[in-house]
């Protein structure tokens, strides 16, 4: 089918649907340039949450999907590829997560948003790339901390000391960045900015002029005086980054740096979605109510419950 019309069609049923299309940074350029917003996973679903839209399809992975469902369970989610998950978020389940914490009796779990609902719901509090480092410190010094799933970010919280206990996950496309990576776009791009993102090895992270989340990355860039950054995250970044900063060079860290669920969606996926509504993403509402409560205490910056 022809792109214009394809384009067409997404736009007549959005309307149809009363739907608000949502498309996480990593995705398809394609999929960008249709979303009515495009952003990380939290903000995205913070964002439909507020609008008055009965549909949200959201362009990204499953856990995005769900955490989209979470805070508003009166909608309805699509995903428009079923099998679109996260590595990272799978490292995990709800019967790892209560062994574990069955190991550490009095711990704090603090879960990424990178997980399952069964996971969030069995956390004490959700955190972003973004406020991890934040959150975790202001929890209590003699509180024993277990940190799921990305070992990396929770090194990266453990950066000024504190002592946590992290699972041993990671985000594949993150955990594949090196060094020598880093050395060698160092030495092709002298004076370039480096930003990391805080999925990376610690070893990587440390080299970086900035450990940003995607959000944080893309306001770094507007908000900057340089004119060539290297950027050591997913590429799909790269396609809003580069239109919203046309005169800037952005230079991947390295170019294998490809989710492929993240561009599983394509524009022909989308309108199929659409049309037959599908995937309907389904929560029990016993789950979505206790995965709710960890995302609340981060949003609201509540520890009246410690």
């Amino acid at each position: 089918m022809d792109r214009a019309v394809l384009i067409d069609e997404i736009r007549q049923l959005k309307q149809e649907l009363d739907a608000v299309i949502l498309a996480h940074n990593y995705e398809l350029g394609e999929i960008q340039d249709i979303a009515d917003f495009c952003g990380d996973s939290l903000e995205l679903s913070i964002k439909a949450a507020a609008i008055e839209a009965r549909t949200i399809v959201f362009c990204g992975v499953r856990f995005m999907a769900e955490t989209a469902k979470i805070l508003s369970p009166d909608k309805l989610v699509l995903l428009p590829v079923p099998d679109a998950g996260c590595d990272m978020a799978d490292m995990i389940d709800a019967a790892s997560l209560r062994a574990w914490k069955a190991e550490h009796p009095g711990a704090l779990a603090v879960c990424y948003v990178n997980s399952t609902a069964e996971v969030k719901a069995e956390c004490d509090l959700c955190v972003t790339s973004a406020n991890a480092p934040e959150l975790v410190e202001m929890l209590p010094a003699d509180r024993e901390i277990l940190f799921l799933p990305d070992g990396n970010l929770g090194s990266f919280c453990a950066r000024n000391g504190r002592l946590l206990r992290r699972w041993d996950g990671c985000c594949p496309v993150h955990q594949r960045m090196t060094t020598a990576m880093v050395e060698r776009r160092r030495r092709e791009f002298p004076g370039a900015k480096l930003l990391i993102h805080p999925e990376a090895p610690p070893e990587v992270t440390a080299l970086a002029d900035e450990a940003l989340s995607t959000g944080g990355m893309l306001r770094y860039v507007r908000e900057s005086q340089d004119a060539t950054f290297i950027i050591g995250t997913e590429i799909g970044i790269l396609h809003r980054m580069q239109q919203e900063n046309p005169d800037k060079r952005l230079i991947p860290l390295t170019e294998q740096a490809i989710c492929p669920h993240m561009k599983r969606i394509r524009l022909e996926e989308l309108l199929y979605a659409m049309q037959n509504r599908r995937t309907v993403i389904e929560i029990p509402e016993a789950i979505r109510e206790r995965a709710e409560i960890p995302i609340r205490r981060m949003l609201e910056r509540d520890f009246s419950w410690l």
